[in-house]
């Protein structure tokens, strides 16, 4: 049995080409930070995360160079990953995406397959270029999150609606609730407004209307 497992074998790797396999997972790696950094836009950049982008290419090159055609290695490898426990959750689905591009680029490289690993990172990375300049899936026009503290005294309708109703295209309430204060309440709304330029106008006016209180408004990053 041993024996058949290791006639599996039959691509065994020089230092020269274990180098060279490295060498191009560093490179598809260092492009696929490169693109990322360079299409990224949401919070919380990772320096970190940047960087592992790399490491990762070059490791996985390395598990395919140690698996090579040996099924005991891999299922071998399989039980070792099984104990391993990820516990860092990824906040942005677009980071998904670029861990499967390190970790394709890399198993291209480790393969030995070098064509598909540089023209699969450079096809997939002009893609994502072209769909982030492109802003696909960006709305016209933004969305805020209006946030305001309101004493209600039983008006219908409260004396705020006329106001969002009078700067804003769309609105959409999306919580209420009752703070500590007798009659004190939090509203929270989704709404689109008419005219950007004017966001220091509505928030005056809202601020200036019976009742209402701590008038914020925020840009909602989840739309971008």
């Amino acid at each position: 049995m041993i024996q058949e497992f290791q006639s599996l074998s039959l691509f065994p790797l020089t230092a020269a080409e274990i180098i060279r396999n490295l060498l191009v997972a560093l490179i598809c790696g260092y492009l696929v930070s490169w693109l990322y950094r360079l299409t990224y836009k949401g919070p919380g950049y990772s320096i970190s995360f940047v960087n592992a982008m790399i490491l990762l290419a070059m490791i996985t090159a390395v598990v395919i160079m140690v698996i090579g055609n040996n099924l005991a290695r891999a299922f071998g490898l399989v039980g070792a990953m099984s104990i391993i426990r990820f516990r860092t959750a990824v906040k942005d689905t677009q980071d998904i995406v670029f861990i499967f591009f390190a970790l394709a680029a890399g198993m291209a490289a480790g393969a030995g397959y070098f064509l598909i690993a540089f023209l699969g990172t450079i096809f997939i990375g002009i893609v994502i270029l072209i769909i982030t300049k492109a802003g696909l899936g960006v709305p016209r026009q933004r969305e805020y999150l209006l946030q305001f503290s309101y004493v209600a005294n039983g008006d219908s309708p409260p004396p705020y609606l006329p106001v969002i109703q009078r700067h804003c295209r769309r609105h959409e309430v999306i919580n209420v609730r009752s703070l500590d204060e007798e009659h004190l309440m939090e509203v929270s709304f989704y709404v689109r407004l008419k005219n950007e330029q004017k966001n220091d106008d509505f928030i005056r006016e809202l601020s200036a209307t019976g009742g209402v209180r701590n008038v914020n408004l925020f840009f909602d990053e989840s739309y971008f």
